[in-house]
């Protein structure tokens, strides 16, 4: 039986502590690689395709959504199912904004709307709306929504920039679905 003279080679020889140390933090590394890789690159993927938070920035909402409210959009439904409905809660990306907006479908594709005197006109009936709804602001129309475009109020009338101001909103601008408010904690629960 042949003996190693190189006590580096030999199964039973201690290791030194940095080697060991080396070869725990290369082990860690790895693992935490493992880890966090994946985990990053499935949060990206349901933050671009599945759904996304954001914060409501502004009165434009009120009495529904408050400054600071955080809710869920959801992006699945438009891109797969259907298009924005009325009464929907949309997040809209304008080119020209720096500040994503938050605002309520009223109008859609193909139909004259009209405000007049603080009340939404869909093809010349008044618009039974179900949520709250603070009146006020500029008249608009009567005017035909072009395809592919939806008309977009706030809920609070009176200090919300919205389609009275710049028009009917492609529906490629809208980026999905604000469905659910998770803070502040006496806001949380699904969005009317």
């Amino acid at each position: 039986m042949e003996h190693p003279t190189d006590t580096e080679s030999s199964p039973s020889a201690p290791v030194p502590p940095g080697r060991r140390l080396a070869r725990w933090l290369w082990r860690t590394l790895g693992e935490t690689i493992e880890t966090v890789v994946p985990a990053v690159l499935i949060a990206l993927l349901i933050n671009l395709f599945l759904a996304q938070a954001t914060q409501v920035l502004g009165q434009s909402m009120e009495p529904n959504l408050h400054t600071t409210q955080r809710v869920v959009v959801e992006k699945v439904t438009y891109r797969l199912f259907h298009g924005p409905r009325r009464g929907d809660i949309v997040i809209i990306d304008m080119p020209d904004r720096d500040e994503l907006l938050i605002k309520r479908v009223i109008g859609l594709p193909g139909e004259t709307v009209e405000v007049r005197a603080g009340q939404v006109y869909i093809e010349g009936r008044p618009l039974d709306e179900p949520w709250d709804v603070n009146p006020g602001g500029p008249s608009y129309g009567p005017a035909v929504i072009p395809p592919l475009y939806v008309f977009v109020l706030g809920d609070n009338r009176g200090a919300s920039n919205d389609s009275r101001s710049f028009g009917p909103v492609p529906i490629d601008h809208i980026i999905g679905h604000a469905w659910f408010s998770y803070w502040p904690p006496e806001y949380a629960g699904p969005l009317k």
